[in-house]
């Protein structure tokens, strides 16, 4: 997702921010309890709490359960975590100190970000931490916080109040490193979606428009290995930071079932269609065509695409910085479900970003799917719930919409709990630091949603950051909390 800047007209808007709760007709309302929505490991005695909740694209409004921290037995919600290093790791998990952060498996299977001083680190991160250059918001930003450094300083501020431990992508990291008692961070790089703009190759593929024509990456370009390793000397600058947890290389890239499929409706004369068919005919004989492919073919040139692209990038970004993690590429969709491509992308990767929507809580098989084929922990970097009570039409993003601001704080508790269950897990982002803006034109993804912490003025959603900060206070307790019960249950089948 792209993120779009806070926008330029307050007054209207924020007349509405404070409407009362709405209510769905009844006739609207559909109980749904997903099966798998308690953890086995953790059922409740109690019923669960239940929240309205409408889908993306979606027009009927339905019931669905909520586990909080007050449903798990036998845990202690009262005790916040103790004993948190200068970085946000917890002081007791003790792991190999390289001074940068890295991830290691622990000697009970649970895979841990590890914090510069070699401390047990679980992220809890926001997206798109950054400023508005529109001028109506820039007049509140300057009133409320004076400047760049006020903002950095109070933003750091309410993000560590609230039990957040690092910024995350789209942020104004040179602003915010400069805040007292700065926060770790991660960056952006842009290495494919910088190249496709200044490719010598231009395409002339015809159809439906989409970011890389086709939706073929190009990464059989000769000239993308050399735009790589321009491209990271950016890097350099950075790495030496302890701060900086790693580096995302694009964003949600198309690699899709069907990408041999589309590499085929490339221009022959295209380094892409080039590399696909002398593959093809190398696999299944000079007569092999498009329609003569199997969807073990399809799996496979995937994967290679898979390989080509992380290889390439890895080696630049290594290169120019072997201190910190390559964090992916920021899968979405099903991106993350084919096991081929996975199993490639973990050969690169020191951890696996993934942008998870379209899932009232985190499919325990799934996840563990994912570090299966990977052999590497994964980072939830981008979910989020909106809000109806703010009065925006929430139509864009494909995020979740509840009913209140407690709402959406209860749906960050039972999304956070899920990913603690799974010990491939070793953090999360939520999309995102501010509100959309209705008038501020920009992608479709990001034009009208209540997914912010804080609104346009920069006023917190209170309700939402109570439950937030209730969980993220305790997450390290939680962990514990799934692992010792995993150990009892582990000790009892044995006997």
């Amino acid at each position: 997702m792209k993120p779009l800047f806070l926008a330029s007209t307050l007054i209207p808007f924020l007349a509405t921010a404070c409407i009362a709760q709405q209510k769905a007709p009844a006739t609207d309302l559909v109980p749904i309890v997903a099966p798998n929505a308690i953890p086995a490991a953790a059922a409740p005695d109690k019923p669960l709490q239940m929240v309205d909740t409408l889908a993306w694209r979606s027009k009927n409004w339905s019931l669905r359960p909520v586990l909080t921290l007050d449903d798990l037995p036998g845990f202690a919600v009262a005790p916040v975590d103790a004993g948190i290093g200068r970085f946000g790791g917890l002081k007791s998990q003790v792991m190999t100190k390289t001074g940068f952060f890295h991830a290691e498996k622990a000697a009970d299977g649970r895979w841990w970000m590890v914090d510069p001083d070699g401390y047990g680190f679980i992220n809890r991160g926001v997206n798109s931490v950054n400023r508005s250059d529109s001028p109506a918001v820039e007049a509140v930003r300057k009133d409320k916080f004076g400047g760049p450094i006020g903002w950095a300083t109070q933003t750091v501020q309410l993000l560590r109040e609230n039990g957040f431990n690092s910024t995350a992508n789209w942020s104004d990291d040179e602003i915010l490193m400069q805040a007292p008692n700065r926060l770790p961070y991660a960056h952006r790089w842009n290495f494919i979606a910088g190249y496709k703009n200044e490719r010598p190759f231009k395409s002339k593929v015809k159809g439906k428009k989409t970011a890389y024509p086709a939706d073929a990456l190009p990464v059989f370009d000769p000239e993308f290995v050399t735009y790589c390793d321009e491209n990271a000397k950016q890097l350099e600058p950075w790495k030496n930071d302890p701060y900086l947890i790693g580096h995302f290389s694009d964003n949600e890239l198309p690699f899709y079932e069907n990408t041999l499929d589309n590499f085929l409706t490339l221009e022959p004369a295209d380094p892409g269609h080039k590399a696909a068919m002398e593959w093809l005919r190398k696999k299944h004989g000079a007569n092999a065509s498009a329609k003569t492919i199997t969807d073990d073919d399809r799996a496979e040139f995937l994967a290679l695409v898979a390989d080509k692209y992380f290889s390439i990038v890895s080696a630049a970004i290594k290169k120019h910085d072997p201190n910190h993690m390559f964090i992916g590429s920021r899968f979405h969709a099903h991106v993350m479900d084919y096991p081929l491509l996975m199993q490639k992308a973990g050969q690169y990767l020191d951890v696996v970003s993934i942008n998870y929507y379209g899932h009232w809580e985190p499919s325990q098989e799934r996840m563990d799917d994912w570090a299966k084929s990977s052999g590497r922990p994964f980072l939830v970097s981008e979910f989020y719930a909106k809000g109806a009570d703010t009065g925006m039409p929430n139509t864009s993003g494909a995020g979740w919409t509840v009913r209140t601001q407690h709402d959406r704080g209860l749906f960050y508790e039972q999304f956070a709990i899920g990913l603690l269950k799974n010990r491939n897990c070793v953090g999360w982002h939520w999309f995102k630091y501010a509100d959309n803006d209705p008038a501020n034109p920009g992608d479709e993804s990001n034009t009208d949603s209540n997914k912010g912490i804080v609104d346009i003025s920069y006023q917190p959603y209170q309700p939402l950051l109570n439950v937030m900060q209730t969980m993220n206070e305790r997450v390290y307790r939680v962990a514990n909390y799934f692992d010792q019960r995993a150990h009892a249950s582990k000790t009892a089948t044995a006997k």
